[in-house]
């Protein structure tokens, strides 16, 4: 092997001297700058891609707060018209009731004054059927029918005391 060889060895070591020098220099030259810069691209797009990342954050939380302001005005909005109907019926609905409550009054009012009326009238039959039975009683007793008059005096008498 060659490689081996002692007397080989000063060669070899130029020919190792000469060829890492000239790809120390192509690295040097070429390569580290091509991979400096696209480290540098790269850097560059991730500080770019983190602010607008950052940016897109501050817009999210700007929108969510936003949104959230505008849900609490509508659910205010919702409650006020919700409360704005509810004392409209409660107003409509007390309206009706004192309607219906004066209707009912009246109706009641005039109930009674029919009832009245019809016991009025009851009682002033009731005289004349109590006087009628009275003259019809008296006449099957003793065999003489008083008068209308006799027998009318006879049972108002008889219903006072």
């Amino acid at each position: 092997m060659p490689q081996l060889n002692p007397p080989d060895w000063a060669p070899q070591l130029i020919w190792l001297a000469i060829t890492f020098s000239i790809l120390y220099l192509l690295m040097k030259r070429v390569a580290l700058p091509r991979i400096g810069s696209v480290i540098e691209m790269r850097s560059a797009r991730i500080a770019s891609d983190l602010d607008s990342a950052d940016k897109l954050r501050r817009e999210t939380q700007e929108a969510i707060a936003a949104y959230e302001q505008a849900l609490a005005e509508a659910k205010a909005r919702a409650h006020s018209i919700a409360q704005a109907g509810r004392n409209r019926l409660k107003e409509e609905v007390a309206a009706e009731r004192a309607a219906l409550e004066r209707d009912l009054a009246g109706k009641a009012a005039e109930a009674e004054a029919r009832i009245h009326a019809a016991k009025t009238s009851a009682l002033k039959e009731v005289n004349a059927v109590a006087s009628e039975t009275a003259a019809k009683i008296v006449r099957r007793l003793i065999g003489i029918a008083p008068s209308p008059p006799e027998a009318a005096t006879a049972v108002a008498a008889a219903r006072k005391e």
